[in-house]
């Protein structure tokens, strides 16, 4: 079953997406996109009281590949994303596995993608470590 992970931040939320992105990639992650989705509805829907929430989109190449390798469907929950919130004014980063969501949802077997879930598994949490 895919767990997620989710940890407080004691951190303003700013330094907290910083802070994210830089483990992400000292962790081998190549940051493709940092957005904040409470922009994105300020500015498209005028909610404008909706609380922070920032997606650090990544990608690992050598998980990319070894996860393509298994089966090119996986990439279709690509990339990799590490969320960063505020709830109850605290602040919170949450990741799940696309790893084992793509064995679970059948993208791939799960006998082929063991491999590249323990290898991107060692990854995440050497970086969730340092949260």
């Amino acid at each position: 079953m895919v767990e997620i992970l989710k940890k407080k931040l004691n951190m303003s939320f700013d330094e907290a997406v910083q802070h994210v992105e830089q483990i992400v990639q000292e962790e081998g992650f190549t940051v493709l996109l940092t957005k904040s989705v409470d922009e994105i509805f300020a500015k498209k829907l005028g909610i404008t009281d909706y609380p922070k929430y920032t997606m650090v989109l990544g990608c690992g190449p050598k998980f990319a590949k070894a996860a393509l390798d298994v089966s090119f469907d996986v990439g279709l929950l690509f990339p990799c994303s590490f969320v960063i919130y505020e709830e109850a004014d605290e602040v919170f980063v949450s990741h799940s596995s696309i790893m084992k969501m793509a064995a679970e949802l059948g993208f791939a077997s799960i006998e082929e993608m063991q491999p590249v879930i323990e290898m991107t598994g060692e990854a995440v949490h050497r970086a969730w470590s340092r949260f």
